[in-house]
């Protein structure tokens, strides 16, 4: 008996001293994560909340005088076709170019993490140098390259592959493509950057088991490779969505969201009704009330995805 009441005292004392390291160890991880949790609070929390409560304002920004409105400018917003070309404009820009720069980035990575290719560390800093280059400066390049008369348009013209220029940025048919492959061109390598840490998480002991058995290396890639980058696929395309979705200044730079808003996006929409004096007086809470109209558009779809995804993979197992 009294072995036993001893035995108790022992697990008790281990489960106190466990449950201590767990506190300590949770304090400690509360305590890095801090300093992030806290200029989190301020620069997106404290917005985002000021944002919901200018929506229901009446409000220029410029004057203290702030009436409440209620719901009137969500209401307005509804009846807004300006409004709704530029919501779907965000997502349609973004359905044109998540799976281009999945698949571009994934292909460039997949040949860069070849150990035979010579020169892996140039190619790799070539393709990572319009990331870095301000979005302005890319635009401004941009329309001087695409322009009637510019470049582009020469050569296409010389090589007897159009018959009269084409207006690119000017052209409602031509104007969301054209921002796509440059917005292609230039965030595709920091997806490359991401996709080479999840190959380089591949043991070199897969692909070797994968040759002996007679694969090739497309089977290679498609049948093993592909399947183990996937997780790391699935927060690439993700991020990649997120960034597609509040897109800004490519658009703004090269063509304002025109011709005739036909590249148009909510963030534009949002920029223009808040600051821009083109509609007269900035209407601050009812750029507020877009921003956050479009918020919880994004936040339902994410909701209705994850909850598909998981159906999926309730039935695959």
């Amino acid at each position: 008996m009294k072995a036993k009441t001893e035995n108790m005292g022992v697990e008790a004392v281990t489960k106190r001293n466990k449950r201590r390291e767990k506190l300590i160890l949770n304090g400690w991880c509360w305590l890095f994560m801090s300093m992030s949790l806290i200029f989190y609070i301020l620069f997106q929390g404290y917005p985002i909340i000021c944002s919901i409560q200018y929506s229901f304002l009446d409000w220029s920004g410029l004057t203290s005088h702030a009436a409440f409105i209620g719901l009137q400018n969500y209401v307005e917003l509804i009846h807004d076709e300006l409004f709704w070309n530029a919501f779907f404009n965000s997502f349609k820009y973004t359905i044109m170019i998540v799976p281009l720069e999945l698949a571009v980035s994934l292909f460039l990575a997949y040949m860069l993490n070849n150990e035979a290719l010579k020169g892996r560390t140039v190619y790799r800093t070539m393709y990572f140098i319009p990331v870095v280059t301000t979005a302005s400066v890319v635009g401004i390049i941009m329309i001087f390259l695409l322009g009637v008369q510019g470049p582009i348009n020469h050569l296409l013209v010389t090589l007897h592959l159009i018959k009269t220029p084409i207006n690119f940025l000017g052209n409602a048919k031509y104007a969301m493509p054209t921002l796509v492959l440059i917005s292609l061109w230039k965030d595709c390598g920091t997806y490359m950057i991401y996709w080479l840490a999840g190959l380089q998480g591949v043991s070199k002991d897969v692909y070797e088991a994968a040759t002996v058995d007679g694969a090739t290396r497309f089977q290679t890639f498609i049948h093993i490779v592909l399947p183990l980058i996937a997780p790391v696929g699935g927060i690439i395309a993700i991020l990649c969505a997120i960034n597609s979705l509040k897109v800004f200044d490519i658009v703004k730079t090269m063509t304002e969201g025109g011709p005739f808003y036909a590249t148009d996006v909510i963030a534009t929409y949002v920029y223009r009704s808040a600051f821009s004096s083109e509609i007269g007086m900035p209407r601050l809470g009812y750029a507020s009330a877009a921003a956050i109209l479009f918020g919880i558009a994004v936040i339902v779809i994410g909701v209705v995805l994850n909850i598909i995804k998981a159906r999926l993979n309730s039935r695959r197992v």
